[in-house]
């Protein structure tokens, strides 16, 4: 978030230079990964039962919605999961289409697995 801090003092000095009032929302919460978490080990299984594959299980920049639920219900067990997505938040930002059927089966398998 440092970044962040840094880009919104530039922005606001400038703004604040041409005479604008300058506020901010507060940022999206992050949240922390859980290796152990059970809705992980299901999403797993029912990966490598599908696609009889290991997934690609991997910490990244994403998935600001379970920062959002894990602040209003603490304690809950999340997984982010979802299509490949390739330069996100840009004008180049796209989906590569053929994940997405994957992800939908998936995404389908493991909601009938839990139910």
């Amino acid at each position: 978030m440092p970044a962040l801090f840094a880009v919104r003092r530039s922005v606001t000095s400038i703004f604040r230079q041409a005479g604008a009032k300058v506020s901010y929302d507060e940022p999206y919460p992050g949240w922390k990964p859980n290796p152990e978490s059970a809705i992980l080990a299901r999403t797993v299984e029912v990966y490598e039962r599908l696609f009889d594959t290991k997934p690609d299980v991997k910490a990244i920049h994403a998935g600001l919605e379970c920062g959002l639920l894990l602040e209003k219900v603490p304690g809950m067990d999340a997984v982010s999961i979802g299509p490949q997505i390739e330069n996100a938040h840009s004008p180049d930002e796209r989906v590569q289409i053929s994940s997405t059927a994957k992800f939908y089966r998936h995404v389908a398998a493991l909601l009938e697995d839990l139910a």
